[in-house]
């Protein structure tokens, strides 16, 4: 998003599916809030590192991810990855997503996409996708009963709507 708000030059269109986090009300989930924190984010994640691998996953899938994706991220969760979770939701701890948000009407200078997973609890909810959508002038394709991890739960219909957008850019 930050390209389609900065440099729309070097880009055809854009798709999101995390629209919402841009929206002036959005507020983190409580677990980015905490991976957000100095030392409480490295404990919350050295907790799930120190899992079985087996309770890492049971873990995932009561987040929504399928047993089979919800396995291989066990498997590679590792503390590369719980250093790149902490890097990225720090740098995006508020306000940050609301200053960028402030920018996201530059968005649509290209063509642009909004998916939205309507049971996506970690990014604001319909609302907020919708509402950041217009003002980035995006086409809305809506995951209905899909989550976070919508690609997990609905690849075909997410990939179909992806297509459908690029097909009508040609």
């Amino acid at each position: 998003m930050r390209i389609a708000m900065e440099h729309p030059g070097l880009i055809r269109s854009w798709t999101s599916d995390i629209l919402g986090c841009f929206d002036t009300d959005y507020v983190w989930h409580d677990m980015a809030r905490a991976w957000q924190t100095a030392d409480i984010g490295e404990q919350v994640l050295a907790q799930l590192l120190n899992l079985p691998a087996e309770a890492r996953a049971q873990r995932y899938e009561s987040l929504g991810m399928t047993p089979a994706i919800a396995q291989k991220v066990a498997a590679g969760a590792d503390r590369d990855m719980g250093r790149a979770i902490l890097a990225l939701y720090r740098s995006a701890a508020q306000p940050v997503m609301r200053n960028l948000g402030a920018e996201l009407a530059r968005a649509a200078a290209k063509p642009g996409l909004a998916l939205i997973a309507t049971e996506d609890a970690y990014c604001g909810g319909e609302t907020f996708a919708r509402r950041s959508a217009e003002r980035a002038q995006a086409k809305v394709a809506v995951l209905k009963g899909a989550g976070h991890w919508w690609i997990c739960q609905q690849p075909k219909q997410g990939a179909e709507a992806i297509n459908a957008f690029l097909a009508d850019l040609n």
